[in-house]
């Protein structure tokens, strides 16, 4: 995990298409290491501290943000597994904010080390899973509701980006929330 000093460059989404399939297995496998540590320390006040649009933090707390990647690994992984056992068929489609508005992520129950702890295995197993597929896997696809179709090293790019873009916004907000407070 970084710190909060080391900020990285908000991703875009066709640099990591661009990659070779095993260094993108590389660097999906090294997205938790993008999660910035300092959210582990937060206070529960501090986890569900919401930001105005504004703020260019993004608008969810950090609890709600790392809940919705939880979610986002489990589909993704499902999917990237479904796509090569089921060449050609259609992707589980969620309604990301349907799981924010049903207070999924609500509740001090819900620990943000639990939810990093989920994204943290759920890489580790894709990534193993990845490495081990034969050549052919590759070309396997699928069909995305809204994006067509879409390729094996395509959603491993999406799922890498998805993550550190996440992690983008993540550092803005804990940035906001950590920030010294001057005295009265």
């Amino acid at each position: 995990m970084e710190t909060s000093t080391d900020i990285p460059q908000r991703p875009e989404w066709n640099d990591l298409r661009e990659l070779p399939f095993d260094e993108l297995i590389d660097r999906y496998r090294s997205g938790t290491s993008r999660l910035d540590a300092a959210v582990l320390q937060l206070s529960d006040e501090q986890a569900d501290q919401c930001f105005l649009p504004d703020t260019g933090a993004g608008r969810w707390s950090c609890r709600m943000l790392l809940g919705h990647l939880a979610d986002a690994e489990v589909i993704c992984t499902f999917r990237m597994r479904r796509m090569v056992a089921e060449p050609g068929c259609e992707m589980a489609m969620w309604d990301q904010d349907a799981f924010i508005d049903a207070g999924f992520y609500g509740s001090p129950a819900q620990k943000i080390p639990g939810f990093v702890a989920v994204i943290h295995t759920l890489r580790l197993w894709g990534s193993e899973w990845l490495a081990g597929l034969p050549e052919g896997a590759c070309s396997s696809r699928s069909l995305h509701r809204t994006r067509g179709q879409m390729s094996l090293p395509d959603l491993l790019s999406f799922a890498t980006w998805h993550l550190e873009h996440h992690a983008w916004f993540l550092d803005r907000k804990l940035t906001r929330l950590t920030a010294a407070v001057p005295p009265e």
